[in-house]
């Protein structure tokens, strides 16, 4: 078999067959393919796309290209939720000791932020204690115990994928969705669940801009996920404003905490419902959705969810007393106010703007290296549909620099305000099941 003879199979528009996908991943990872046959490929593929089977076969061998983590001690179906990154997205803090909290084990490896997006191990790390290193062992024990825990993602999990991705990035085939779902669905098979919930945003805030993108995305990774044997469905949210009010580490603790006391921003609130509730079903825990959203609501009310995500703190070496005094976590030392320029209507919020401009008040990186500093960032005051008069505040800044002109001219252009009052969007656009 040679690599060139596969390149221009693909080329033409021919189908690769599973000997062939398995004899192209395990060659380019141990470096006998070279990144200029890769590439070649990656841009066929670029243009002539993948049949299912092509996509199944191509996520499971990078499954197989390192090491898979064994779930199996854990009792009971594990699901997974991912989300394919926004702004605010304070998700997975909130669902993790939700859906536990009605008997759903949660064994959840996370990632850190970077760029706009904010990442779930960062902002965990904004607990004063918190560990997000911890051994496999202890990590299934704690699941079995207490029904959750979130470590950081660790090993050598699919690293077919990342020297794929690394080529991707500077080859211009990055935009490509067969070549996106395996990369993402790679990692979710290898880390073990049993099923998985897709969160997939569209949006000026998301990876995918428009619907019609992300429901393309979000069927090519439910196929992958059906196909591999896991019980998959994706969800298609938006992602046009900031979720929540929130955006930066410490500051999206304290919105999760509120949102477990039952006082959350609406759509922060609602969409955790949604995603928790199609969790619920598949870890077979209620038999329909309106069962499962019961449930949850159910232990947000009784505040048994909140009891959770004190446990769950607690047991990974943090400072569950942040979850009744959130002053506790690491708080900016200057708090300014960005007003509005005029009267009218929240017409517009660009979520990635919103993301950049917490970035540069150091709350995401620009590269792996940079350091974070996990109480900075910036809230909301006003959403897409609010009314605002002239001086009103439509955001707080958190921030350790005096020096904040250039963050609040970018806030300032990232809102449009209009005269009239705008349609309300969707937060939840389609639900894909197969």
């Amino acid at each position: 078999m040679r690599m060139v003879d596969l390149i221009a199979k693909k080329r033409d528009g021919g189908e690769l067959t599973k000997a062939e996908i398995d004899f192209m991943i395990k060659g380019y990872t141990d470096g006998d393919i070279p990144d200029y046959q890769m590439s070649a490929m990656a841009m066929a593929l670029y243009f002539k796309e993948m049949t299912t089977d092509e996509r199944v076969n191509l996520t499971m061998a990078m499954v197989k290209s390192g090491d898979e983590i064994d779930l199996s001690a854990i009792e009971g179906i594990k699901v997974d939720k991912h989300s394919t990154g926004g702004v605010g997205d304070t998700t997975t803090l909130i669902l993790a000791p939700l859906v536990a909290s009605v008997g759903v084990p949660v064994a959840k490896m996370s990632g850190r932020g970077l760029g706009h997006t904010g990442g779930t191990i960062d902002k965990l790390e904004s607990v004063p204690g918190f560990q997000v290193e911890i051994d496999g062992e202890t990590f299934n024990n704690l699941v079995n115990k207490n029904k959750v825990s979130v470590v950081g993602q660790s090993g050598n999990l699919t690293p077919a994928d990342k020297k794929l991705y690394a080529l991707r990035d500077v080859t211009a085939t990055v935009n490509s969705i067969p070549l996106i779902a395996s990369s993402i669905m790679s990692k979710k098979i290898a880390s073990g669940a049993d099923a998985i919930v897709l969160d997939v945003k569209t949006g000026s805030g998301a990876f995918m801009k428009n619907i019609e993108d992300a429901r393309a995305l979000a069927k090519a990774m439910v196929d992958i996920g059906n196909g591999a044997g896991r019980k998959t469905i994706g969800v298609i949210s938006d992602m046009s404003q900031p979720l929540g009010f929130a955006v930066g580490n410490a500051l999206e603790v304290k919105e999760a905490i509120d949102t477990l006391n039952g006082h959350g921003p609406k759509d922060l609130t609602e969409l955790c419902l949604t995603l928790g509730s199609h969790m619920v079903v598949l870890a077979n825990k209620a038999k329909t959705i309106e069962e499962a959203r019961e449930k949850l609501q159910a232990v947000i009310d009784n505040k048994q969810a909140l009891e959770t995500f004190k446990v769950f703190l607690a047991s990974q070496g943090g400072d569950a007393s942040v979850v009744d005094d959130p002053s506790r976590l690491p708080k900016a030392r200057v708090t300014k106010e960005v007003h509005a320029p005029k009267s009218g209507y929240v017409a517009e919020i660009v979520a990635d703007e919103v993301g950049i401009a917490a970035g540069m008040l150091g709350a995401g990186r620009m590269t792996k290296t940079s350091i974070i500093d996990l109480a900075v960032g910036v809230v909301l005051n006003k959403k897409v549909g609010d009314f605002v008069e002239k001086g009103d505040s439509l955001v707080t800044l958190h921030t350790n620099t005096e020096d904040t002109k250039e963050v609040e001219e970018k806030l300032l252009n990232a809102y449009a305000i209009k005269e009239e009052k705008p349609a309300d969007l969707p937060l939840v656009y389609d639900v894909i099941t197969e």
